[in-house]
């Protein structure tokens, strides 16, 4: 009894998330897949729900993993519908700006190469930089329920604490002025990576200049209740 409660409860989960009247399931289906990123989070959600609720109801773990998929399938499914709706904004804010913006999993990962965003071996924000910042800074003020992690990196050219100290001050260039344009400075943290996890080749000029660059990666905001409206 308890395993067909756990299938069904996770059979729940799956189509409350694909059945949920979202006007962006059309531009966030995972390739190949046929199921949108809200079904999909919902329904893993619900799995792990499902497991956590029998473990804690260890008297009845059949309606423990009931209770557990409907909370934590419900919260899963309504912060993909959140992303969807982000990462829809994001991508017609950066659109012709050079940046690119990547979803992976449960994140949203905007890349800024580094012929738009600083000088070189400068920490001061480049005038070209500026525009998508501030498209930037309004989609967070939109959608503020995100951790924002800014991580700046360089290419392997000169020494490993330059780069290190260079990547960390990029990195708070950026955070320093999305909140000074009204950006919530509590979900904002920093990191400087310098030369690590390059996405090109340091060997030549084309991937160096890859290299170069910040990241902003988007996150659940731990607590957040995220709504399907």
């Amino acid at each position: 009894m308890s395993r067909r409660l756990i299938i069904a409860a996770t059979a729940v989960a799956l189509l409350a998330g694909c059945a949920s009247q979202n006007p962006y399931d059309s531009q966030s289906q995972d390739s190949g897949s046929g199921m949108s990123k809200t079904a999909k989070y919902g329904g893993l959600g619900a799995l792990a729900g499902a497991v956590a609720g029998a473990a804690i109801d260890h008297n009845n773990r059949g309606k423990g993993a009931l209770i557990g998929a409907a909370v934590v399938g419900a919260g899963a499914a309504g912060y993909g519908y959140y992303a969807d709706k982000q990462e829809k904004a994001l991508r017609a804010s950066m659109a012709n700006t050079g940046v690119q913006v990547q979803r992976e999993g449960d994140q949203i990962k905007l890349i800024m190469p580094g012929n738009i965003t600083f000088a070189t071996d400068s920490s001061s924000i480049a005038p070209s930089f500026y525009s998508p910042l501030n498209n930037l800074a309004g989609s967070f003020k939109q959608y503020n329920q995100n951790l924002i992690e800014i991580v700046g990196y360089t290419d392997s050219t000169g020494s490993r604490q330059h780069n290190m100290d260079l990547s960390q001050a990029r990195a708070q260039s950026v955070a320093t002025y999305l909140t000074s344009q009204g950006v919530d400075p509590s979900h904002v943290s920093v990191r400087g990576a310098g030369p690590d996890q390059p996405i090109a080749s340091n060997a030549d000029a084309n991937g160096r200049a890859q290299n170069r660059r910040v990241e902003v990666n988007l996150k659940p905001l731990p607590g957040a209740q995220y709504q399907q409206q």
